[in-house]
């Protein structure tokens, strides 16, 4: 396995978390610094939105890594 396919399935894995996540919304994480600022700015749907949008590019990047 080379370090290509090694950060394919990290991303794959990231893109689940962040999923999880987004899904979930777990006060812990919610209430972060850095998420408030984006749901102040957003709003809640759309940081829900980014959320999805950047688990679709991470996965769609691991897939590419991996098939490559």
């Amino acid at each position: 396995m080379n370090g290509f396919a090694l950060l394919g399935l990290f991303l794959i894995i990231y893109a689940a978390v962040v999923v999880v996540l987004a899904l979930k919304k777990p006060t812990s994480m919610w209430n972060m610094g850095k998420i408030r600022f984006f749901r102040k700015v957003f709003g809640e749907k759309g940081v829900v939105i980014f959320f999805w949008v950047l688990a679709a590019v991470a996965a769609g990047f691991g897939v590419w890594l991996l098939i490559r």
